[in-house]
């Protein structure tokens, strides 16, 4: 897979991507808060973490959370739900780390692709998403409740040919 992107730092934030932990969310919602217009609550999170095929992890850089992403689990996708990076450490990488890790699980759990949906508005998120091989697929109409907003639903294949590595644990024990 061929991926041009526009901007490059000049070195990478290497992070360490974990399970989250309750202990996170106050870390979490801060994130949730400076990087959203209309962010998710806490009962919000709350909810969706207690959800059996609901996973959240944080990337962790020097003992501080500085993104994370929450996804569901089905039997034939990943279906990104949340994603977000620190404004302060934004085009470090982080992010791509991060989806790095969802394209991981692809292989590991059986997974055929990726699914997301991105505001029609954030044109950043989108230019992220397709620098990392994901095509907008459909266009989403009156998708958010908060704004009645259109939304992409973005995709991302697995490549039967790329091995892709993952190298977190089989089990996760949910503290939520």
């Amino acid at each position: 897979m061929s991926v041009a992107i526009a901007e490059r730092p000049a070195e990478l934030t290497r992070v360490h991507i974990r399970w989250m932990i309750r202990r996170d969310l106050h870390d979490v919602l801060g994130i949730e808060r400076a990087g959203f217009d209309h962010p998710w609550t806490e009962g919000e999170f709350l909810h969706c973490l207690r959800q059996r095929n609901c996973i959240g992890m944080v990337a962790e850089q020097d003992e501080r959370i500085v993104g994370y992403m929450l996804y569901e689990l089905s039997k034939s996708r990943l279906h990104l739900l949340n994603f977000a990076v620190a404004p302060h450490v934004r085009r470090t990488g982080i992010g791509t780390q991060m989806v790095g890790k969802l394209f991981g699980k692809l292989h590991t759990h059986r997974r055929g692709k990726i699914t997301l949906a991105v505001r029609e508005r954030n044109l950043p998120a989108q230019l992220f998403f397709r620098a990392l091989d994901f095509k907008a697929s459909k266009v989403l109409r009156n998708y958010y409740e908060d704004s009645g907003e259109d939304a992409f639903l973005m995709e991302h294949h697995a490549d039967p040919d790329v091995e892709y590595a993952d190298d977190m644990p089989g089990e996760c024990w949910n503290e939520f």
